[in-house]
């Protein structure tokens, strides 16, 4: 799918066809619409392939006409009713005329300039809106990663009375999307000490300060991924431990009762015999023997509950 945008008014605005200092999106393209693009922009079309790879990692390529940055961007997927943190590649090609952004999915990262969330963005300023994307990119793997943070604090709430996998496999999959954010963000700082030292992308002094700050976020953000990561694999160690003391524990009472509803089964059983046995021929026999058993299921329960069984 392709979409045009450009800037007017302090609005962005969706347009027919693309016209000089527009923002050319394109989302999950067919191979026709790259075939387009390439022939327009005069684009290697492989080059536009790159960003739909999803083991694509995050670089920059200088080319003649045109620079390929490709960074990766958070996002979410489904799987089985459930919602799990991912990375995607995203390419941003800065030509001399356009800013093509290229993706294999909608992300929020795009979706915000698109819906005019973004305050103070102008298509034709083109490095500053490349610094942008950047920044809101590092934002969003800041605000993903609280989220992963509240999730992991909801589940270890679950685990002190679970003695199931199930908690400890969310666990994991929290983990490796920690794991996921941190590579990705990792790669994506190579790409923001490469952009420095470009000469096709102009800097200018007034986005110095926004190159900065993008830089500060997506250190912060690595940081975060890091400590999160680290807590959850301690975490995920000491709990995978209480999970195992706890069926212990459940083991243990079901052996206690067990041990004590056998009080009763075993008097029933000497009474049971086909042979002579006391209190055959008294009319408060069996009374005799119930209360009998009850006393003594009692009293081994008494005994087994002081020495701290159940």
């Amino acid at each position: 799918m392709i979409k045009y945008y450009r800037t007017m008014d302090h609005q962005i605005h969706e347009i027919s066809e693309p016209m000089e200092g527009a923002w050319i999106s394109l989302i999950h393209p067919t191979a026709a619409e790259l075939a387009k693009i390439a022939t327009e922009y005069k684009i290697d079309i492989d080059d536009l392939r790159a960003p739909l790879d999803e083991e694509e990692r995050s670089h920059i390529e200088v080319e003649e006409g045109y620079t390929l940055i490709i960074v990766d961007v958070p996002t979410t997927e489904e799987r089985k009713e459930k919602e799990y943190f991912v990375t995607i590649p995203c390419g941003i090609i800065l030509t001399e005329k356009v800013i093509i952004t290229v993706c294999l999915m909608d992300t929020a990262v795009l979706t915000d300039f698109r819906d005019g969330r973004v305050r103070n963005f102008w298509t034709f300023k083109r490095t500053r809106f490349i610094l942008q994307i950047l920044y809101r990119n590092a934002s969003l793997y800041l605000q993903y990663l609280r989220v992963i943070d509240k999730k992991s604090d909801s589940v270890e709430k679950q685990l002190h009375i679970s003695t199931k996998n199930q908690e400890l496999i969310e666990l994991l999959e929290l983990e490796k999307s920690l794991v996921y954010f941190s590579t990705s963000l990792r790669s994506n700082e190579l790409v923001l000490e490469k952009l420095l030292k470009i000469e096709k992308i102009k800097q200018y002094p007034e986005d110095e300060e926004l190159l900065d700050d993008v830089i500060i976020e997506n250190k912060q953000a690595i940081e975060m991924a890091d400590i999160y990561s680290n807590i959850l694999s301690g975490t995920m160690d000491a709990y995978a431990s209480v999970i195992s003391n706890n069926l212990n524990i459940v083991m243990k009472v079901l052996a206690v009762i067990t041990i004590v509803m056998s009080i009763p089964t075993m008097i029933a059983s000497f009474w049971g015999m086909n042979v002579p046995v006391p209190m055959a021929d008294s009319p408060y026999g069996f009374v005799i023997l119930v209360v009998i058993s009850l006393i003594l299921t009692i009293v081994g329960g008494y005994i087994l509950g002081k020495k701290n069984m159940f």
